[in-house]
């Protein structure tokens, strides 16, 4: 069998292994391998095909690595729908208490309730949504 058999089976190894631990980490051995496996396809000696894969896999390293750190680096999921709504301030446009109250909210009208029951918040009080419960936004001052 040709060595470049080998170094496709090498490559396919590599990447499986990489397929299954997603760590960026063992691809640039297969980047490396397929290089050589064409070095030995083009017809060059083993000595030659070993540096083609030491080349190609320190190539791929200095590539994919970077990428790989910022990846592991970035926040936790940013949240959306009304999770992303905790924390953004509003504007009272009707008295909230217990009993009722309206906020405007990212540019929509929300019913709102205060966060502590015995609060009474007035219009045009600037107050920011500590919890949203369904429809309702319940919202300090």
């Amino acid at each position: 069998m040709s060595a470049w058999v080998y170094w496709v089976i090498a490559a396919v190894a590599f990447a499986t292994v990489e397929a299954i631990t997603t760590t960026l980490f063992v691809i640039p051995f297969s980047v490396g391998a397929l290089a050589a496996a064409a070095g030995d396809l083009a017809g060059a000696g083993a000595v030659v095909q070993v540096a083609l894969f030491l080349t190609a896999s320190g190539g791929a390293f200095t590539v994919v690595r970077p990428i790989a750190r910022r990846h592991r680096s970035m926040p936790p999921q940013i949240r959306t729908g009304t999770a992303a709504l905790i924390g953004r301030q509003a504007l009272v446009l009707e008295e909230v208490t217990r009993e009722s109250g309206s906020v405007k909210l990212e540019g929509e009208v929300w019913t709102a309730r205060p966060y502590d029951e015995d609060d009474v918040l007035a219009p045009g009080a600037r107050v920011n949504v500590v919890e949203i419960r369904g429809a309702t936004a319940l919202v300090a001052a």
